[in-house]
């Protein structure tokens, strides 16, 4: 259920936008989408169909409507919710963001889903900021749940999350804005020392990639760092973990890179990513992945049951 949103707007269709309104309908809620590229109708019909049919293995097969418009004005009219997928650049971003603002419904809410910019510079030429929140997904939003999230106004952060919410998706609302929200920092944190312990020969990239697949990562699909080390730490849980261990972990801390991304180091990374990926095309990694991502999804639904 998505409460009283039964039509939402897509400002950007491609991957990401795509995803979403494959979502959006796969849940029964009509979607209206917009993109000024001439090629963009084809791309995105064309996604929104494989999409849809991976959320069909998982039981969603709404019929909600999807059209496509080169018209803003058009694609906005009578949306409930907005979710704006355009380019991460600022100055892109706030004029964007102002165009919708001044052309969508007045009780409309409007969702950006940047990665790393944040909320208070990007809504600095809108009239009704409040009513404008970062809801950054992660990539494809369609299969992967999570959705962070950054207002002002409590009500309107609510009732994002509510909607998300509806769609299977997880919130995650942060009490203040963060260049690259939780997940990405994250993420990036964690690539840092990859790159590093590539940058210092202690392993191959595509070693350095099994060894998180098979190890934390796995753990990881299921619960988070703190709860990791919770129950790492035995009958003692956190606080014993952070009493007996918690001196390792600084240790471990203070021994972590801190790498630049010079030409060698640049041209190893991607030697051995195409190592890794032994002659498979974007596309074919993308669809291993996505199979992965379902699999998995699949599981984690057979344990909450």
């Amino acid at each position: 259920m998505t409460g009283t949103i039964q039509r939402i707007a897509i400002v950007g269709a491609g991957m990401i936008g795509a995803s979403w309104a494959a979502l959006a309908a796969a849940h029964g809620l009509d979607v209206s989408a917009y993109d000024p590229a001439p090629d963009a109708e084809a791309k995105f019909r064309a996604y929104v169909e494989r999409a849809r049919a991976q959320l069909a293995e998982l039981g969603l097969i709404g019929t909600g409507n999807i059209a496509f418009s080169a018209n803003l004005a058009a694609a906005l009219s009578g949306a409930q919710f907005v979710q704006e997928n355009g380019p991460e650049n600022e100055a892109v971003k706030r004029e964007l963001l102002a165009r919708i603002d001044a052309g969508s419904p007045p009780d409309a809410i409007i969702a950006s889903s940047t990665s790393a910019l944040v909320r208070s510079a990007i809504v600095t030429d809108c009239a009704s900021p409040a009513r404008i929140i970062v809801a950054h997904p992660f990539n494809p939003p369609h299969l992967v749940p999570l959705v962070e999230i950054v207002g002002e106004d409590e009500a309107v952060v609510e009732r994002a999350a509510a909607f998300y919410r509806g769609l299977g998706r997880r919130p995650v609302i942060l009490n203040r804005e963060m260049p690259g929200h939780i997940a990405n920092r994250l993420a990036s944190a964690l690539y840092r020392e990859a790159v590093h312990l590539v940058e210092q020969g202690v392993a191959s990239v595509s070693e350095i990639d099994a060894a998180l697949c098979n190890g934390p990562g796995l753990r990881w699909a299921l619960m988070g760092p703190h709860m990791t080390y919770h129950l790492g730490g035995g009958e003692g849980g956190i606080a014993g973990y952070l009493a007996h261990l918690g001196p390792s972990q600084v240790r471990r801390w203070q021994a972590l890179g801190n790498p630049g991304l010079g030409e060698e180091v640049q041209r190893a990374i991607i030697a051995g990513v195409a190592e890794e990926a032994a002659g498979r095309s974007i596309a074919e990694l993308e669809i291993r992945r996505d199979e992965g991502l379902l699999a998995l999804l699949k599981s984690r639904k057979l344990v909450s049951e």
